[in-house]
């Protein structure tokens, strides 16, 4: 809590505050780490086999095989969010789950998973795409960003 907020509160307040912070339980931060490194290892591991799986079975690059593998990595996280899966891992996981494209997925799925009740238009596509229009909308401003800052970096005489 900070400062300014701290003046506002009576002593009382003040001295429960400072109670609750002794009562607090530690979080444990080594272990949610750990948990986190070995799940997000283990999407990553299987992300790569996949890609593996397109390159010695279909013939494709690294480069080509790709999209496919992303494809193939959102398909089981929707399927794992809709079997209620997903979210059990992601309990135990926690930051370790939000491996680039599966946490997105299933952050998508669940919010259409929710709002099903509501209509396939309004509360599934409603409230799927409210998360994913953000996400997007940042997505192409930060690319914007980056391509204006190589543009006038590369026009500078930088490399």
């Amino acid at each position: 809590m900070s400062n300014k907020q701290k003046k506002k509160l009576t002593i009382t307040q003040q001295e429960y505050q400072a109670f609750a912070k002794t009562r607090e339980p530690q979080r444990p931060v080594l272990a949610n780490t750990v948990k986190a490194f070995v799940a997000g290892g283990f999407i990553c591991a299987l992300g790569q086999g996949v890609a593996d799986f397109f390159i010695w079975n279909f013939d494709f690059t690294e480069k080509t095989a790709g999209n496919p593998t992303v494809a193939v990595l959102i398909f089981i996280s929707v399927v794992l969010t809709a079997l209620g899966v997903y979210d059990h891992l992601a309990q135990w996981a926690g930051a370790g789950t939000a491996v680039p494209v599966t946490g997105f997925a299933n952050s998508i799925a669940s919010a259409a998973i929710e709002h099903r009740s509501e209509g396939y238009v309004l509360g599934v596509g409603g409230n799927m795409f409210k998360l994913a229009g953000s996400v997007i909308a940042f997505g192409v401003f930060a690319a914007f960003v980056v391509s204006l800052v190589r543009t006038l970096f590369t026009m500078s005489g930088g490399s």
